[in-house]
């Protein structure tokens, strides 16, 4: 990416994160983001994967993470904020919140947002609603699931999910939808965009096709597609089961 950047950087919008909690951990963090991205700036820089009480306290705490993003954006480093997470919508609304006590509070987030989502701990009941209240930049991932919520995916043999997630979480069937559902569904929220990994160039072309094809569900499309996912919504809500006492 950084050989693309060196001749590209006006053409693309640039974001990074951080998983450091600490200033100068973080600090280091982007230093090496912009060597490796061979620009001197870059338009977002998140603080990633907020899942824990412990995660803001820490990020908010004299030396902390959130001062050296403040300290990047007043020197025009980075031109945006942001969080990331995944695990629990509790974390990231305090962290919200929290930063919109700040001079320089979070201009986006970046959250798992998918068809399984409102069978656990959902981060549309509450978290949602309140980045479209404080008008932030809202980005959906883990819209497929790493596929799991596909029809075309094949669980891997049990004994080598065993090693990465707790039992719950452990895929034992195929998923329900078509990637097409699974993006609507996400589209049909109030996000910005979504990002979505990919393993082809087939793939990623599809994934454009049914974005430039989009139009907003209705409640009713919206519902059948939350209500198909229930069989599988622990798979595919994997990265809500890890044990994050392990770090």
């Amino acid at each position: 990416m950084g050989r693309v950047m060196k001749t590209r950087r006006s053409e693309a919008f640039l974001a990074t994160k951080t998983k450091e909690r600490t200033r100068d951990r973080s600090m280091r963090m982007i230093e090496r983001s912009l060597e490796l991205l061979n620009t001197d700036h870059v338009d977002l820089w998140q603080l990633h994967d907020i899942g824990l009480p412990e995660d803001v306290d820490a990020i908010f705490a004299k030396g902390g993470a959130m001062e050296a993003l403040v300290e990047m954006k007043q020197q025009k480093v980075v031109r945006y904020l942001g969080v990331t997470g995944h695990y629990r919508p509790d974390a990231l609304i305090d962290a919200i919140n929290r930063g919109a006590t700040q001079e320089h509070p979070f201009d986006t987030i970046l959250m798992a947002l998918n068809a399984a989502d409102p069978h656990i701990h959902s981060f549309t009941d509450k978290l949602l609603p309140l980045a479209v209240e404080k008008q932030m930049g809202i980005i959906g991932m883990k819209v497929p699931a790493r596929g799991r919520l596909l029809t075309g995916w094949t669980p891997p043999p049990v004994d080598q999910q065993h090693h990465m997630w707790e039992g719950s979480a452990i895929a034992t069937r195929t998923g329900v939808m078509k990637m097409r559902d699974a993006m609507q569904y996400t589209l049909s929220h109030p996000v910005s965009t979504v990002i979505i990994g990919c393993d082809n160039i087939a793939q990623l072309e599809e994934n454009v096709q049914i974005a430039r094809e989009f139009t907003p569900l209705s409640g009713t499309q919206i519902a059948t597609l939350m209500e198909m996912a229930a069989p599988v919504a622990k798979q595919s809500l994997f990265f809500r089961f890890t044990d994050r006492s392990k770090g």
